[in-house]
């Protein structure tokens, strides 16, 4: 068994770095054409030049979720494809603060981001993906979707509710060969993670998850790219956790 993405169109949003970065390069790797989203005009135009240098098969799309505008042209162009075989919804956001400082705009941004852009698009995407029987959609939510921590409430609501969104789409599109699971990965070595912790607290943190080690973005990479691939027939509604057994503890 071989994975193969030959004459495969994947779209993944937030896909300029971290996990999202990961998978796109990894399906490349493997023969897919990626359509790539990310927010920063500049960098996208950066990267389109450099990919068609080198001849790679990818382009980039800029899309800031936060901006109704730029959602809508980028819906608008997603819907001019005749054939997307693969989404990730990667894009998210995080800002933390407890329930009682909770701050409505940050409700109102995580929300747009985190949940409604990802059901935008599986609406726009999964008519494409009907009308070719074909189609594979990866949400990627959190460990924090299947529990929570302090300053995370209104986080955990939007990743809990991807997953509902997971369960529900997968009902309706099975029927057409198109499967939606969700993947929530535990703590991730990102440059995020990186730039937000010190060595020793990623050290302490690394010794509460049972696998003693925090996760490479290759480690969650390998789970999307089988449940995006025609290895995947049958899994769909399912929820991964990619924690290294943390939400067992």
């Amino acid at each position: 068994m071989q994975f193969d993405f030959t004459n495969k169109i994947i779209l993944i949003t937030g896909g300029t770095r971290g996990i999202g970065k990961q998978i796109s390069d990894d399906l490349h790797g493997l023969g897919a054409t990626v359509l790539i989203a990310g927010t920063n005009r500049e960098e996208v135009k950066k990267l389109n030049e450099l990919a068609a240098k080198a001849g790679e098969k990818k382009k980039y799309l800029t899309l800031d979720l936060l901006q109704s505008d730029s959602l809508n042209r980028f819906l608008d162009e997603v819907r001019n494809y005749n054939r997307i075989d693969g989404l990730v919804n990667n894009a998210g956001i995080n800002r933390l603060n407890p329930i009682q400082n909770a701050v409505v705009s940050d409700w109102d941004d995580m929300l747009k981001v985190n949940l409604t852009s990802p059901f935008l698009l599986l609406n726009a995407v999964s008519p494409i993906m009907i009308s070719n029987n074909y189609g594979r959609i990866v949400n990627i939510a959190s460990i924090f979707g299947v529990i929570s921590k302090e300053k995370r409430s209104v986080y955990s609501a939007t990743k809990f509710g991807i997953h509902g969104l997971t369960v529900g789409s997968s009902n309706d599109l099975a029927r057409y060969n198109v499967l939606v699971n969700t993947v929530s990965p535990g703590f991730v070595l990102t440059d995020l993670t990186k730039k937000n912790l010190t060595e020793s607290e990623m050290e302490d943190l690394s010794k509460q998850i049972p696998i003693k080690r925090m996760a490479e973005t290759t480690d969650i990479s390998k789970v999307v790219v089988f449940l995006l691939s025609n290895l995947n027939q049958y899994l769909t509604g399912q929820n991964i956790v990619v924690d290294g057994g943390y939400t067992n503890v």
